[in-house]
């Protein structure tokens, strides 16, 4: 259930690169891996504030209602990412050049790029919005909550697309740490507007909306100051905001994948939906909304470590210190393994409580519980398979790395929403999850098996 997720380059403390052949792996995984942790979780919970706020304040149909938003939520980030990510790289790039005049540029082209698709993607969605929640699983019950949400969401979407795309910029420009502190600025803000909102001013779920767009507003203010201030290497300058049809083209191009990969998760969340609208009713989404809110916590937590693990696998596999490497990945798999394993334990001992955290409507918190338990089945072993799709990914195997994170959402999980709901109803919903994250995981350790084997050859002809 690895749902959109903006992905965080850059880390704080960083050292000289040489120092990710010498250094002790363990340090340097820390050294490199909290600051995305940090960053990871306090986008998690950006998330999970709006449903615990919503599901107290205004209801379990409200629940139910703004689970159906996540496929439009998927599909804006999928917008979103195709420009933040790949002008974040292409910065990157431009200054390791030092085209600074390029890399100045590529920030003009982020900021009015994210302007028009933003402004696009909130005409087009805002025309059709009852008919595309209707499509995602909803329900006469739920859709009037959902499009409560979405329109302010959408009507601030722009504010969101230049937040994240601005925040991308910020780290790859050399400032993780005040990306880091926005990212978590807006979850502090978030939390303390949404009882506000939601409670004393009595605006239900429109106000949890209201809170979320405000923390982007601030943010994205202080962002603006930043990249105002003309002593800083990118700022905002005259000439620099005409768009340029090969940083556009390079930019759209870097950022397919990602955009891509958001799509496949907008798709497979409509089909859970309308599966479990279809076998189990309006609780049953508001049910996964939940489920879905707690497993991805444990999910961004790895994706921290992964981050953490990329440059330090990246480094010492280009420098032939495979020992280094072996080891790296050893401990990332281990410590994923440890958070995936709380994450497990959670869904196997407490998962009343665990989704109680939402809401006190005991029929939810039943159907919620019964399909925490079936999702988190094989949980201990989905750190591994991130760990090693990303590992691939980090040695500069770009096709194996695509094809370990496709595996499970496209290959695997779709047909199994597609197949199994016809025999087994909202438990073919359900199981469809776990068994996606035990064929994916045995894909994985089959390949890291034996690329490992193909080094041990290497090496041996090498001798």
């Amino acid at each position: 259930m690895y749902l959109c997720a903006l992905k965080l380059i850059g880390m704080t403390g960083q050292k000289t690169p040489t120092a990710l052949g010498t250094e002790k792996i363990g340090k340097l995984l820390m050294q490199y891996a909290i600051p995305a942790i940090i960053a990871m979780t306090a986008s998690s919970l950006y998330n999970m504030v709006d449903s615990i706020f919503i599901g107290h304040g205004v209801g379990a149909m409200a629940i139910s209602g703004l689970a159906l938003t996540f496929p439009l939520m998927n599909l804006a980030a999928a917008f979103g990412s195709l420009v933040g990510v790949g002008a974040a790289t292409l910065v990157s790039v431009k200054l390791g050049q030092k085209d600074y005049d390029t890399a100045q540029r590529v920030l003009g082209n982020v900021l009015v790029l994210n302007i028009i698709i933003g402004l696009a993607f909130t005409v087009v969605t805002l025309i059709f919005l009852d008919p595309i929640l209707y499509f995602f699983g909803g329900s006469d019950a739920t859709v009037g909550y959902a499009r409560d949400y979405m329109v302010v969401i959408l009507s601030g979407n722009v504010v969101t697309h230049l937040y994240l795309g601005l925040n991308a910029v910020l780290r790859s420009a050399g400032h993780p740490q005040k990306a880091m502190y926005a990212t978590i600025a807006t979850v502090v803000i978030n939390t303390i507007l949404d009882p506000v909102f939601i409670y004393g001013f009595g605006w239900g779920i429109q106000g949890a909306a209201i809170a979320t767009i405000t923390a982007q507003v601030i943010a994205l203010a202080w962002q603006f100051k930043l990249f105002s201030n003309k002593e800083e290497l990118l700022h905002f300058h005259k000439g620099i905001f005409r768009l340029k049809r090969k940083i556009v083209a390079d930019s759209l191009a870097i950022g397919m994948a990602p955009f891509l990969m958001n799509l496949a998760a907008c798709f497979i969340v409509i089909l859970i939906n309308q599966g479990l609208q279809h076998h189990g009713g309006d609780l049953a989404i508001g049910a996964f909304g939940i489920v879905n809110r707690l497993v991805f916590l444990f999910v961004m937590i790895v994706m921290g470590l992964n981050q953490g693990m990329q440059p330090i696998a990246g480094y010492n596999y280009g420098a032939q210190q495979y020992p280094r490497v072996t080891k790296v990945l050893k401990i990332t798999i281990y410590a994923a393994t440890i958070v995936t394993t709380a994450g497990f334990l959670m869904g196997m001992l407490i998962p009343k409580l665990a989704v109680s955290i939402f809401t006190t409507h005991q029929e939810l918190v039943d159907i919620s519980a019964k399909g925490l338990r079936i999702v988190v089945m094989f949980f201990p072993i989905v750190g591994f398979q991130m760990v090693t799709s990303n590992f691939f990914q980090s040695i500069g195997m770009a096709s194996k790395a695509i094809f370990l994170s496709i595996s499970r959402q496209v290959l695997i999980l779709i047909p199994c929403l597609l197949i199994l709901p016809r025999y087994y109803g909202q438990l073919g919903v359900w199981i469809s999850m776990p068994i996606s994250d035990l064929t994916a995981s045995l894909i994985a350790g089959t390949m890291l098996w034996w690329q490992f084997r193909q080094f041990r050859i290497a090496r041996n002809k090498n001798k």
